[in-house]
């Protein structure tokens, strides 16, 4: 048994620091293990020779600065997780194992406000035929992290805002996961996963402190700060849409009036243009159209840029992120949307902020989200699921050991 102070639990808490630095990046060197756990080189190079035997992570010759290097990855054996994103159009599945490489993922058209059961047996069905795909066992896999289009009540675990998807009232949909696929479901909402997306693989990637914009039938924002998605206690942080532009405009979902949402989330925006371009007009075809040339496409993406650049000063004012990454749809107006943004941020952030500041569009488009879901369970999953103890105190995968 291992007592707090002895060499024992010194030595399985070093493991997991190790593995910890490992799962979350990726993939590091041991000199790059060391600056980020504080342990000595010698004590990494004795600890990943541990690992590396007992088959928890593997080890690859590399170069950093120009300099020979081994590049530590957890197995490709240890394991694998699974993200689900559920969009208000879509359904989106990836699977991925522990050394962040995505082994297949698959989207389908999906109208998540119809019917809750309908989207989960989806689900469940997509997932079932992806991992048979790649020829993995349902044994392999650790956890699930879902996305969904909206506020997850902290404490109830379900949907905080029947506005957004009223089918689902009252659902928790971390437990009806869970119960199909027999594994830990961890959830959250969409823009807090394309955060974490960008952040780990996208155009986040090296900054510590973020914003993710995500404009698309709502407007959201996943803020991370010191490197860490922040929630809120009570779930709701990063609520942008509903910063107050215009006290005497459109009444928006939420009961408020002149929030940002009412002047760029799609479903106000095009009404606004489908008397000159028909009814079936959708975002992506404004944008389109835009590029093109179109002048009134053009102008309400320009406008568009303009609000939520109001919003994202008040985020410089409050929080000076030093980035923020637009997704959604609308990222793929590119400098027609980020030019009026960075005006407004000019105009109306405190000036030290807006100079910190880089505007940019996500680069893992769509995939944003259902990365980002691979990432929350990369970040939430123990690694004690990693490590187990044999009767001779040497260490080997345990897969599922802590989750079946």
């Amino acid at each position: 048994m291992q007592t707090p102070g002895s060499q024992s639990s010194l030595h399985r808490a070093n493991l997991e620091r190790v593995v910890r630095a490992v799962r979350l990046a990726g993939s590091l060197t041991q000199a790059e293990i060391a600056r980020s756990t504080g342990l000595s080189p010698a004590t990494v190079s004795n600890i990943v020779r541990e690992l590396k035997e007992a088959g928890t992570v593997e080890v690859t010759d590399t170069s950093a600065g120009g300099r020979r290097a081994r590049s530590v990855s957890l197995s490709g054996d240890a394991g694998i997780v699974i993200g689900v994103d559920f969009g208000h159009t879509h359904l989106r599945v990836a699977v991925g194992n522990l050394a962040h490489q995505v082994l297949a993922e698959e989207a389908e058209p999906l109208d998540v406000d119809a019917s809750w059961v309908e989207g989960f047996d989806r689900a469940e069905s997509l997932v079932g035929r992806l991992i048979a795909g790649i020829g993995v066992g349902r044994d392999k896999v650790i956890g699930v992290g879902l996305g969904v289009p909206g506020p997850i009540d902290v404490e109830s675990g379900t949907l905080g805002s029947t506005a957004i998807l009223p089918g689902w009232a009252g659902i928790n949909p971390r437990q009806e996961l869970s119960r199909r696929l027999g594994v830990p479901v961890y959830v959250d909402n969409d823009a807090n996963l394309g955060a974490l997306g960008e952040l780990v693989w996208g155009s986040g990637r090296g900054v510590k402190d973020l914003a993710y914009i995500k404009v698309a039938s709502g407007v959201g924002a996943g803020l991370v700060i010191n490197g860490q998605i922040y929630r809120g206690p009570g779930g709701t942080a990063g609520e942008i849409g509903h910063i107050t532009l215009d006290e005497s405009g459109p009444v928006c979902r939420c009961g408020n009036r002149g929030c940002l949402e009412t002047f760029a989330a799609a479903r106000y925006v095009l009404p606004l243009l489908q008397s000159s371009h028909g009814p079936e007009l959708t975002m992506e075809r404004v944008v389109e159209l835009a590029r093109e040339g179109d002048p009134g496409c053009r102008r309400v993406i320009t406008d568009v840029g303009r609000h939520i650049g109001s919003g994202v000063a008040s985020l410089c004012n409050l929080l000076n992120p030093s980035r923020v990454v637009l997704g959604g749809s609308l990222a793929d107006a590119g400098e027609l949307v980020l030019a009026p943004i960075r005006e407004s941020v000019g105009r109306y952030a405190i000036p030290s902020a807006a100079r910190q500041l880089s505007v940019l569009t996500g680069s893992l488009g769509g995939r944003a989200e259902v990365l980002g879901a691979l990432a929350l369970v990369l970040s939430e999953m123990g690694d004690s699921t990693l490590l187990a103890e044999n009767s001779s105190g040497v260490r080997a995968p345990a897969l599922l050991s802590s989750v079946r």
